[in-house]
C-alpha cells in the first residue's frame, strides 16, 4: 500500500502539466481521500445518533463499548451476529487463552477481570467446563448472556447509552475531510415464513446480509449512523464530533475505507527477520475455524456418512504423536463437565470422559481451514476488491470469499466425523487413530453454538487486515509492532546470518541490542559481543498490555488446503516461539487517511509475526479498553489521537494525561517492572 502523497510529492507530480491536468490530478486525489457514499436503493429506514460507533462485537468492540458507557457517552454497537463476545460466543472459542505469570497475578484490565469474575459467579467456578489448556471453559451461550449484561450494568453505572444492533453490517461510509461523518449499515431478520435467524452457516447467509434489497430470506432495515448532536460546537477545525472503530474480525472498515493496510506475510527484513517470505505474501493468512461442540454418551451413537467427507478425510490428523490420544483431545477444551469436583489424574491422556460432558473442538489438523494461494485465500486482499467491484460506492459485500467460508465448513463438519468414525491420520500413518462412536454433535438454537447446523455463528479468526500507521521518522513506511519488538526468539542462529544481508543482520541487532546498541552503533562493540534485550520495546504511547506465545496456524502449500499430501507452507512457522510482555502503542490504533477512526483488536498495526501474539482474548479486551478510553479522551478534549503522538519523541501532555487516567481506571499500559534497565523478563513464560 502507498503513503498518502505529502504536498512536497504532489508538487513534484504535477509540475509541467497543464491547468486542466492539474485540476484532475487534484480531483483524483480528492476522491482517493474522499470515496463517494452510494445512495442506498430506498430512504434510510432510521438515523441513529451516537458518540461513538463501534463496528464489531467481539471482544475487543465489546470492551471499547463498556469504557465508554463507563464514560457516560451513547455508544451504537453493530454485530454481524446476534451475539457479543467475538471468540467466546459466537466464535465458539470459549476458552480463555492466558499466560500463567500474568494470570498469576491477575494483571488483567478492569473490564476483563469483571468477565472472569461474572463467569466464575454464574457457574459457581471459573473453570466449569474442567479444560486443560485453560483456566476458564465455558458454554458460548453464556459469553454472550454475561457479557451482554456487564455492558448493560456499565451502561447504567457510568449514565452512558447502548444502542445495539445484532444482525447488522456497515456498507457504506461518508467519508469527507479525512473524517467519517456518517455510515450507512444493513440490518437483516428473517422474511415472514421463513427459519430463524441461524439456522443456515454463515455462508448461506452473508451475501445476503450485505445486499440493499430484501430477499426471499431477509427484511432488511436500512440505517443510517451519525454523530450525536452536541450543545457545544466542534472545538477546534482539527477535532471529531465522533469517533468509529473497527473492531470487527477482518478489518472490514479498513477495506472498505482503503486505507494503507498489509494482509498475509511481510517481507522478511530486519525488523521481520524470520518471515517465510522475502517479499511477502498477502494470500498467507492464518487458518480460520468453525468450532463445534461435541457430548460425549453412554452408548456408541449411529454417524451418518457426510456427502463430502471423503475431499477433506485426507487432512484430518492428531498432528503429533503426543497428541495422539482422544482423551487428551476431548478434555483439552471441555466446556461442560457432568462430576465437575471429580479429582483428575495427572496425565490429560488419561482423564475419564462421562456421558454428558461436552467439548469445543479448534484443532489444526482438524477444523482448521488453511487456505493461502490467490485462488481460496479467504480475505480479499486490495487488488481482489478491486476487481470485484468491493471499493466502488455500494459494492462492499464483506470482503471475504464465500466459497472459502462454505468449504471451511464442511471441513468442521467433516473433522467431527474423523473423530467419532475416523480411521486415517494425515500425519501420523494408519494404526493410530481409533473410532469414539460414544460421541453427539450438537444443534439446534440452544445448543452450545445456537444454530441449527452446530457450527459456530463466525469462524475464529486469527488474523485480518493490519493498519499501516503513519509515518514517523523512525518509521517512515508507517508505524507497525514488528517481531523484533516483541519476540524471544534466538536471532544468533545461522539461518539470520545467512538469510539476511551483512546490513540487514546488524541492523537486527542494532535493534534487539537495548543498552548494548549505542556501543554497537559506534563500533565499540561487534555484533557477536552485543547482548540482546531480554525485554519487549518499550513504547512510550503505551495504552494497553498484552502477552502470549507468538502461535501459528499456518496456511497451506497448495490449494486446496485439504488436497492429499498437502504440507504447511514452507518456514511459516520460524517465528513461533515464545514472546516476552508485550504493551499494545495508541500509534498501533490510529490509521492512515482518516482522523476519526480508531482501530482496536487483531487489525491494529502489527506484522504477521507480532499479529501472532496480539491476537488473544485478554489483548482483545486491552486494545478495545485503550480505544474506548481514547475517543472518550478525544471527544472530551477536542483533540484527534493523531496529534497525541505526533510529536513523539517529544513531550506529549495530553497523552500522558490519557495514560494516567487509563492507569486510574485499572487498564495497564506497562507489567510490573517495566524499564530499560531489567533484565528479568526470563520468568514470563
Amino acid at each position: 500500500m502507498s503513503k498518502l502523497n505529502t504536498p512536497s510529492t504532489m508538487q513534484r507530480q504535477v509540475q509541467g502539466k497543464s491547468l486542466v491536468s492539474l485540476t484532475l490530478s487534484l480531483i483524483s486525489l480528492i476522491s482517493a481521500i474522499s470515496p463517494a457514499i452510494a445512495a442506498p436503493p430506498r430512504t434510510p429506514d432510521k438515523e441513529e445518533n451516537c458518540d461513538i460507533l463501534v463496528v464489531g462485537g467481539g471482544l475487543s468492540g465489546a470492551a471499547t463499548a463498556y469504557e465508554s458507557l463507563l464514560a457516560g457517552r451513547t455508544v451504537c454497537l453493530t454485530e454481524i451476529t446476534d451475539w457479543v463476545g467475538g471468540q467466546i460466543s459466537s466464535q465458539g472459542t470459549s476458552a480463555l487463552d492466558e499466560r500463567e505469570t500474568q494470570r498469576s497475578l491477575l494483571f488483567y484490565p478492569r473490564g476483563y477481570l469483571e468477565l472472569r469474575s461474572r463467569i466464575q459467579k454464574h457457574y459457581g467456578r471459573l473453570n466449569p467446563g474442567g479444560c486443560w489448556v485453560s483456566n476458564s471453559c465455558f458454554m458460548p451461550y453464556d459469553g454472550h448472556k454475561i457479557l451482554f449484561k456487564m455492558l448493560q450494568d456499565a451502561a447504567k453505572k457510568g449514565k452512558g447509552t447502548l444502542k445495539w444492533f445484532p444482525n447488522t453490517v456497515v456498507k457504506d461510509l461518508d467519508i469527507s475531510g479525512n473524517q467519517i461523518k456518517g455510515a450507512i449499515a444493513i440490518q437483516h431478520q428473517p422474511a415472514t415464513g421463513t427459519p430463524p435467524i441461524n439456522a443456515e452457516p454463515l455462508s448461506q447467509t452473508i451475501e445476503d446480509a450485505y445486499r440493499y434489497e430484501n430477499s426471499a430470506r431477509f427484511n432488511k432495515t436500512i440505517i443510517r449512523f451519525t454523530p450525536k448532536q452536541s450543545n457545544k460546537p466542534q472545538q477546534t477545525a482539527k477535532s471529531a464530533n465522533w469517533y468509529v472503530i473497527d473492531a470487527t474480525e477482518t478489518g472490514e472498515l479498513i477495506g472498505l475505507a482503503d486505507v494503507p493496510y498489509r494482509l498475509g506475510i511481510d517481507p522478511r527484513s530486519y525488523l521481520e527477520p524470520s518471515s517465510a517470505s522475502p517479499n511477502g505474501d498477502p494470500y498467507c493468512t492464518q487458518g480460520f475455524t468453525y468450532t463445534f461442540a461435541m457430548q460425549a454418551t453412554k452408548e456408541p451413537q449411529t454417524h451418518q456418512l457426510p456427502s463430502f467427507y471423503q475431499q477433506y478425510a485426507p487432512y484430518y490428523s492428531y498432528e503429533l504423536q503426543r497428541l495422539a490420544s482422544f482423551p487428551l483431545v476431548f478434555t483439552y477444551r471441555q466446556i461442560f463437565s457432568t462430576k465437575p469436583d471429580q479429582k483428575r489424574p495427572p496425565n490429560p491422556r488419561d482423564f475419564p470422559i462421562y456421558p454428558g460432558d461436552i467439548s469445543m473442538q479448534n484443532w489444526t489438523w482438524g477444523n482448521d481451514y488453511r487456505p493461502g494461494t490467490s485462488t481460496d485465500n479467504l480475505i480479499y486482499t486490495r487488488e481482489q476488491l478491486q476487481a470485484t467491484g468491493q471499493l466502488q460506492p455500494g459494492g462492499w459485500m464483506g470482503g471475504l470469499r464465500t466459497e472459502t467460508l462454505r468449504r471451511g465448513e464442511e471441513n468442521a463438519q467433516g473433522f467431527f466425523y474423523w473423530l467419532a468414525v475416523g480411521t486415517t491420520d494425515s500425519q501420523l500413518g494408519n494404526g493410530v487413530k481409533k473410532p469414539y462412536p460414544n460421541l453427539k454433535y450438537l444443534t439446534g438454537l440452544d445448543s452450545p453454538m445456537g444454530t441449527v447446523h452446530g457450527l459456530s455463528k463466525y469462524p475464529y479468526m486469527r488474523e485480518g487486515r493490519r493498519i499501516i500507521g503513519r509515518p514517523s521518522l523512525a518509521q517512515p513506511q508507517g508505524f507497525t509492532v514488528w517481531e523484533v519488538d516483541m519476540s524471544r526468539n534466538n536471532f544468533a542462529t545461522d539461518f539470520y546470518r545467512q538469510n539476511l544481508s551483512p546490513e540487514q543482520y546488524r541492523d537486527l541487532w542494532l535493534a534487539l541490542g537495548g543498552l548494548d546498541a549505542p556501543a554497537l552503533a559506534v563500533g565499540d562493540l561487534s555484533v557477536e559481543e552485543t547482548k540482546p534485550r531480554s525485554r519487549s520495546f518499550i513504547y512510550p504511547d503505551s495504552v494497553g498490555i498484552g502477552h502470549y506465545a507468538i502461535d501459528f496456524h499456518p496456511c497451506m502449500t497448495n490449494s486446496p488446503p485439504e488436497a492429499p499430501g498437502n504440507t504447511e507452507r514452507e518456514g511459516t512457522r520460524k517465528g513461533q516461539g515464545e514472546a516476552y510482555p508485550f504493551q499494545i502503542p495508541l500509534r498501533a490504533l490510529i490509521p492512515q487517511k482518516i482522523d476519526n477512526m480508531l482501530v482496536a483488536g487483531k487489525s491494529i498495526a502489527t506484522s504477521h509475526t507480532a499479529a501472532a501474539a496480539y491476537r488473544v482474548h485478554s489483548f482483545e479486551w486491552s486494545s478495545g479498553a485503550a480505544a474506548g478510553t481514547t475517543a472518550s479522551f478525544a471527544l472530551e478534549k477536542g483533540i484527534l489521537p493523531y496529534q497525541l503522538v505526533d510529536e513523539l519523541p517529544s513531550y506529549e501532555p495530553d497523552l500522558e494525561a490519557l495514560q494516567r487516567r487509563l492507569e486510574q481506571q485499572k487498564n495497564q499500559i506497562a507489567f510490573p517492572g517495566t524499564s530499560i534497565f531489567n533484565s528479568s523478563w526470563q520468568k514470563w513464560k
